[in-house]
Formats: C-alpha cells, structure tokens, sequence
C-alpha cells in the first residue's frame, strides 16, 4: 500500500483559522482559552487539546516590507519518529497511510515522547478517574486516521478553502510540493520544500515561503540520539538478556525438578533394596 502525505502550501494560507475549527469538531476536542498574545494568533503552540494551530508570523521581507506569515502548524508524522523508537510501552506506531498514531489503552504517560520530538508537538492531557486520581496520557494530531480508516481525507483538509491543504499519495505531493515551488520562487527567493531527511522524512510536507527558522522549525531537525541509542541498542539487548534471564530461570526451576525427582527415585529403591 502506498504511503500518504498531507501537503501544506504556506503561500496560499490566508490564515481563517478553519483548519483549527474543523479539527477540534471531528476529534471532539475543548475549547482552550488563553490569555491575548498580542496579535491575531489563537494559541502559541500546539497543546494536547489543540492539534492544530494557525500560527501568524510577522515578518520583514527582503524589500523591507512588514509582512504576515502563516503556518498550519500539526504532528509532521516522521518516517523515522523519535517518538516512536523511545516509547517503553510500545504506545505509539505507525499505520498502513504512514501516519504516527497513539495507542492511549497502552500509553502510560511518561512523557518520553514529549521530551523527545523535534518539533515539540505531542503534549501531556491529564485525566481523573473514578477515584479521582489523575494520570496522563500522551495526544498529538492523527491526520484523522479514522477518516482514512474510511476513505475520507483529513477534516483539516476538506475544510481549506484556499487549496492551501491537500492530501494523497506522498509521490503525488511531493510532485506538487516541486511543482509548487517552481511558481512562488520569483515572489519568495527563500521559499523550499520542507521535508526534512533526518527524521526519514515526514508526512505533512511543506513549501514554505522562508528558512524553516522563520516559522520556528528547526533547520535540520534528527532522530536525537539518546531514542536511537534506546530503540536500536538498549531496548533489544534488554529484552534479550531478559529472555535470558527467564530462560536461565525456567532452565534452574526444570533441572531442580529432575534433580529433585532423581533424588526421590534414588530414596524409594534404596529404600526397596533394605527390605
């Protein structure tokens, strides 16, 4: 099956806010009021009840002109996620579209995750049982992996009225993306694809109309090293010397049963040797 990407066109964004909308409707998240930032942006950041967040960047161009930026900032759902690797409950995976899901019956909420991800857009909710005791579990964007599931697109998407967003297969995107970024290069000298390879790849990629530092994204973003170190070398070394601990167990345990058996057998014939 091929993988799918969500493609974002920064230069089309006039900034309606109704890819934020159509987001909190479809995964029925809160309201989250904050206090005024001084400019027309709702939300700083992503949180663990906002997924996606229309960010307003004002910016001087290279004629000297003020000029507003927009971003529909959401999880970049990495080839290669960080998350993913350093997850100890194995929580979160990826799916048949290529998008990074959170398993929150398995989650455990330590935070790993949050810790760990380049773009800082997975958050902490905490939650209050029956009991009242609060716990908490990891939450981010899905790309409405239960639309795929269904054949619909991203609400996100569907809602776009300036075909700032779109959706389908990666090849196709990324063949827009370049298409894309042939036509904005006369008005933005800086624009680029960002797609970045140090974390294999993402799927939500972006023409951007400036350096990826001007929208507050790092420039070359990786896998930090302390997740590969725990996915590709500590975590399976681990399970293998816990394999080898239990085999060593069950191995003491069933030799001490024969052992014990030999013993006792050893007992009753001598005992039916002295009669």
């Amino acid at each position: 099956m091929p993988e799918y990407a969500k493609f974002v066109d920064v230069t089309k964004c006039d900034g309606c806010r109704a890819c934020m909308v159509a987001c909190k409707n479809w995964n029925d998240l809160p309201a989250e009021p904050e206090a005024f930032l001084g400019s027309v942006q709702a939300h700083k950041n992503v949180t663990a009840d906002t997924w996606n967040n229309l960010q307003y960047i004002e910016h001087v161009n290279g004629s000297g002109s003020l000029e507003y930026l927009f971003r529909h900032s959401t999880c970049f759902h990495c080839h290669d996620a960080a998350c993913e690797k350093v997850c100890p409950e194995d929580a979160i995976s990826y799916t048949k579209f290529g998008t990074v899901v959170i398993d929150h019956d398995k989650c455990v909420g330590c935070g790993y995750c949050v810790n760990n991800c380049p773009f800082e857009v997975i958050s902490l909710k905490t939650y209050e049982d029956q009991y009242g005791k609060e716990y908490r579990k990891s939450q981010k964007c899905t790309m409405c992996t239960d639309r795929l599931e269904e054949g619909l697109q991203p609400a996100c998407v569907t809602t776009c009225h300036t075909g700032s967003l779109q959706f389908g297969e990666k090849t196709a995107m990324l063949q827009k993306a370049q298409q894309r970024l042939q036509e904005v290069k006369g008005r933005f000298p800086n624009a680029q694809i960002y797609n970045p390879s140090g974390v294999g790849g993402t799927n939500t990629i972006y023409v951007l109309a400036e350096k990826p530092s001007v929208y507050g994204l790092p420039e070359d973003p990786k896998v930090p090293m302390s997740a590969l170190a725990w996915k590709d070398y500590a975590q399976p070394i681990g399970k293998m010397m816990l394999g080898a601990t239990t085999m060593a167990v069950v191995g003491a345990f069933i030799t001490n049963r024969l052992f014990n058996k030999a013993a006792n057998s050893q007992v009753e014939d001598g005992g039916e040797s002295d009669e």
